[in-house]
């Protein structure tokens, strides 16, 4: 046993060394690389930014609009609570939450959009303002 383990561990390191290397070749890729793969395939010409851009927007548009809905339930709560403290307490809670959604919400649109617009112009050199509105 103690001749056999130094054998079997010489041989399969003179099998490692027998083998044939194998190169790593990049294969030809051809004309279509980035925008041009998308056009040439029919995939759609759109960079993938603006329209991660767009779809970011108009999820905080709908978020937007359902903060604005929550602000005016609140507050037609609010105008019919009829003296109740509790429907009236009730309605200043959800417009409290509404608004710091809403403040939120802009934010969020806020640093998108700065994020995007930098990220436009590091990857392409251009400003997005003068190029056309990603939006």
């Amino acid at each position: 046993m103690k001749k056999l383990f130094p054998i079997i561990t010489l041989a399969v390191f003179a099998l490692t060394l027998l083998g044939n290397n194998a190169y790593a070749q990049v294969e030809e890729t051809g004309p279509y690389l980035g925008m041009e793969y998308g056009k040439a395939t029919g995939l759609g010409e759109t960079d993938v930014r603006f329209t991660t851009a767009r779809i970011i927007s108009a999820a905080l548009g709908l978020l937007g609009t359902i903060a604005l809905v929550l602000v005016l339930y609140a507050g037609f709560t609010w105008m019919t609570a009829g003296g109740d403290e509790e429907k009236a307490g009730n309605a200043k809670k959800i417009l409290y939450a509404a608004v710091i959604g809403l403040i939120i919400i802009l934010a969020a649109y806020s640093i998108t959009r700065f994020v995007m617009s930098q990220l436009f112009k590091a990857t392409t050199g251009y400003d997005y303002s003068t190029t056309g509105d990603m939006y």
